[in-house]
């Protein structure tokens, strides 16, 4: 929308096409069209489609985000973003769009042609609110020829309270800066000449991050103020020199709850978050200080509870050498005083943000459910159990609510295809897609399909997985290749998700299998941390059962194999090629631990080894561990010719891992290749990048598998 005095330039949202007639051309006017709205260009391609054919790595360029779904309070609009990749630019462009509900119009551009509005969401009275040229913008699109505006008195961001009186938010307070001190002119200049870095705090890196990272003794803090609805001074409540976030207000408007580590400057203890409580009056209540972390917290509608979810700390793990990670439950408190209820401790599943239906009677959440993501409740009072809402190979995404608890709108995520946006009434009925953003790109492009599979592990475990299928598939067109990619994290989960680079591969004639080896989320408790002490082990046999069941079941040379992924999923590669050397016949490691000893103290997350391999590497126990888990333990095994992939400054799984497992190839005769990408982190991110690297993969895949 342009926000110029222009009268073409406060045009509503319904009323802007209906000018453009006068201004141009039939041609013309399909031009524009076709430049103004990616939904209409799809629609303009789809009453023309041309043949299908395979993916191509020049599509990668097509293919957009569609995302951050926004459901208007009253349930009849959709605020969304779709991401758009600029390879001149190398970044993206995000727009934000808005659509009906009811599918009666298209979805349309909330920015003019020129103009970008971002961060689009509602008002809690309704009024779509978005950024633009550096303001903040309103617009009330139920009326029809209404304009955006900028609303001064509307500049505090902040939670209103149940009243409208108080608008609640948090305040900045610098650390103080300590000026250095020199004894002479002489001093200064050498100060001034050096180049270097000098720090004496022990979290000196972190990934992404500049180095070395500011130091974390020094960060900044908090406070929460509130300050009247109307304008006015605001008013400082806490004084507490910590970091107060998740601030919500009790119904009555009188309290406010908060989350906040008080350990958050200390570098000997891991970040934990405590419950605390502060009145308007200012008086601060500390509610929690167990050793547990606790987030997602707020007030039950008629304020009678406190809901919140709580996970274990990660000191509690290693103070108490557990050996499992804890479950993350969701529990309820009474305000006025009595113990605190786990409502989900029969469930074996991870809850997310929870929400409280207005007539407070269920507690909404998604949680990932083996590949799936979904929506689950679980009723407050009656001791019901947790109940599964949505259903289907998919995950939902992005999940926004009504006003009412009525309505809801989602993202979908999929193998097949990139995500969309969808609407559907709170227990799933009556869904309908809102965009078609992909409709062009599909229509022209076959993709492939995937197949679910569930098989036994060598010790009976159950594991789930998915087999992607070669472009033109036909059996008696085989045995075709397969690369097998393993998820990061460990715990992560692969599932219903669009990734160009599996649909690549496959569109290049490979099978393409992903497995959710244990340690995935999604499987319970005792899945997720049943590797603990163990990396690779029970994990990797996973890994090697799905090969062989999916050999045996689908037409797959079994010796033309390869393995990759990357972080975890490059440890797995590196650690599979020296455990089961005769299996594989290409691999590619992206960013994959070698050597957990070394990884110890030059990686930003210590705390990994420190409690899945029970202690540091000067502890015997945990020494022993980390070298009987090392990839590079084992080096002088492998005959897998191997591709290694890295960000020159990767500090989650320092640059040197990959180069000591390359240089342990290269030293006993073993095909091996490096790509280290300049100044890149542990994702390797940009579309540069991206594609040179899929371009290279393909071809190291495409030299050692293909006949």
């Amino acid at each position: 929308m342009n926000h110029t005095n222009t009268s073409a330039g406060k045009v509503s949202l319904s009323m802007r096409f209906m000018f453009l007639p006068l201004l141009f051309s039939t041609a013309l006017l399909i031009t524009y069209f076709l430049q103004v709205s990616g939904v209409l260009a799809q629609e303009f391609a789809a009453e023309f489609p041309q043949p299908t054919r395979a993916l191509t790595i020049e599509d990668y360029y097509r293919v957009k985000s569609v995302g951050s779904p926004r459901l208007s309070p009253n349930g009849k609009w959709v605020a969304f973003t779709i991401s758009t990749r600029n390879e001149e630019k190398n970044n993206n462009q995000i727009d934000s769009w808005l659509v009906p509900t009811d599918g009666s119009q298209k979805p349309e551009r909330i920015a003019e042609p020129g103009e970008t509005a971002s961060n689009p969401g509602w008002t809690e009275d309704g009024l779509l609110r978005y950024s633009s040229r550096d303001s903040t913008w309103y617009l009330d699109v139920e009326k029809p020829g209404s304009k955006p505006f900028y609303d001064e008195s509307r500049r505090i961001r902040g939670n209103f309270s149940p009243d409208k009186k108080w608008i609640a938010s948090t305040k900045d307070i610098p650390f103080p800066k300590e000026e250095p001190a020199y004894t002479s002119d002489f001093e200064l200049r050498h100060e001034e000449r050096f180049k270097g870095a000098i720090f004496d705090w022990m979290y000196f890196q972190r990934d992404g991050g500049s180095f070395p990272v500011a130091d974390p003794r020094t960060r900044s803090s908090s406070e929460i103020i509130i300050t009247l609805g109307d304008g006015g001074e605001p008013k400082q409540l806490t004084d507490l020199g910590l970091r107060p976030g998740s601030v919500s207000w009790r119904p009555d408007g009188k309290v406010l709850l908060f989350t906040t580590d008080s350990h958050f400057r200390d570098e000997m203890t891991y970040g934990m978050s405590d419950l605390w409580t502060v009145t308007i009056e200012g008086e601060v209540t500390r509610l929690t200080d167990d050793g547990y972390t606790y987030s997602s917290a707020g007030y039950s509608p008629d304020g009678k509870y406190i809901y919140y979810i709580r996970g274990y700390g990660t000191d509690m793990v290693i103070k108490q050498k557990l050996n499992h990670g804890g479950p993350r439950d969701l529990f309820i408190m009474p305000v006025e005083g009595g113990a605190p209820k786990n409502i989900t401790a029969d469930w074996d599943l991870s809850p997310g943000t929870p929400r409280w239906t207005p007539d407070g009677k269920y507690i909404y959440f998604t949680a990932g459910i083996g590949g799936s993501t979904h929506l689950f409740r679980i009723p407050v009072e009656d001791g019901g159990g947790v109940e599964q809402v949505t259903t289907g190979e998919r995950r939902i995404g992005g999940l926004s609510i009504d006003s009412e608890f009525k309505t809801m709108a989602y993202t979908i995520g999929r193998i097949e295809g990139p995500s969309e946006i969808f609407f559907a009434n709170i227990d799933g009925s009556n869904e309908r897609q809102l965009t078609e953003v992909h409709k062009e790109l599909t229509t022209e492009i076959t993709l492939s399909k995937a197949e679910r599979l569930l098989y036994p592990s060598y010790d009976g475990t159950q594991i789930e997985g998915w087999l992607l299928y070669p472009y033109g598939y036909t059996p008696d067109k085989g045995p075709y290749p397969m690369i097998v990619h393993s998820h990061g994290g460990p715990h992560s989960a692969s599932g219903y998700s669009f990734n160009f680079k599996h649909q690549y591969f496959a569109a290049n004639g490979y099978f393409v299998l992903q497995t959710n080896f244990r340690s995935s989320t999604g499987y319970g408790e005792e899945f997720k941390w049943a590797t603990w002490g163990a990396w690779g082990t029970k994990d990797g046999e996973d890994v090697m059962a799905g090969i062989d069941y999916a050999i045996e079941h689908f037409p797959i040379d079994k010796d033309r194999v390869g393995t990759t992924g990357h972080s975890y999923g490059g440890f797995m590669t590196n650690w599979l090629i020296t455990q089961y050397p005769d299996r594989f016949a290409a691999a590619v490691s992206g960013a994959g631990i070698s050597n957990w000893i070394s990884d110890y103290g030059t990686a930003d997350i210590a705390r990994t080894k420190e409690t899945e391999f029970y202690g540091t590497p000067w502890q015997k126990e945990s020494r022993d561990r980390m070298i009987k888990q090392s990839p590079l333990t084992y080096a002088g095994n492998v005959k897998t010719p191997t591709l290694f992939v890295h960000g020159e400054l990767d500090q989650r799984v320092p640059y040197e891992e990959a180069e000591q497992m390359y240089f342990a190839l290269k030293k006993n005769g073993v095909p091996a290749k490096m790509i280290q990408y300049a100044e890149q982190s542990h994702g390797i991110s940009g579309h540069w990048n991206n594609v040179h690297r899929i371009i290279n993969e393909l071809k190291w895949w495409d030299k050692y598998l293909k006949k």
